[in-house]
């Protein structure tokens, strides 16, 4: 019997998230109070994140906390359109393409300044609608941006 590689552990771990951090529902009340727990976690624990929330396009939520600076803007822009772009979080997307040797690029159409597949950026998926929005996290490595905004959507729907 052949085994997981690392990589395909990783991405159906990623995958099994993708089908269980589901809303039922989802609206600006939500954004907000998923938005403030974050704060309330990463200034806890003292991480320098920015964390955005939108739905359809619309910035519902917004924070930059101590140790960030527009770059994480720019980042979570990118990441963003990932999520956007694929229907994916932007670190299972990453990992997929990592597994088969490809980058994302020009050949898959799109221009690489403009999105970038490294972790951080969580789709908001509502049963029975898709994608709605993204939950997304700037400021620590990218497997470290994805743990904290899916353990916060987790716990947000008690996970």
């Amino acid at each position: 019997m052949a085994t997981m590689t690392d990589d395909e552990t990783l991405i159906a771990s990623l995958e099994v998230q993708e089908r269980t951090l589901v809303f039922t529902r989802f609206d600006n009340a939500d954004a907000w109070r998923l938005g403030s727990a974050m704060v309330a976690a990463a200034t806890e624990r003292g991480l320098p994140v920015t964390i955005d929330i939108r739905r359809h396009g619309q910035q519902l939520f917004h924070a930059a906390l101590p140790g960030t600076t527009a770059e994480n803007d720019a980042w979570i822009e990118r990441k963003v359109n990932v999520v956007n772009r694929f229907a994916a979080a932007s670190y299972l997307v990453g990992r997929r393409l990592a597994a088969r040797g490809r980058e994302l690029g020009e050949a898959l159409g799109v221009e690489p300044r403009l999105f970038a597949a490294h972790g951080g950026a969580f789709p908001v998926r509502v049963k029975d609608v898709g994608v709605i929005g993204t939950v997304t996290v700037s400021g620590l490595p990218q497997a470290d941006d994805h743990a904290f905004v899916t353990e916060m959507i987790g716990a947000f729907l008690g996970i």
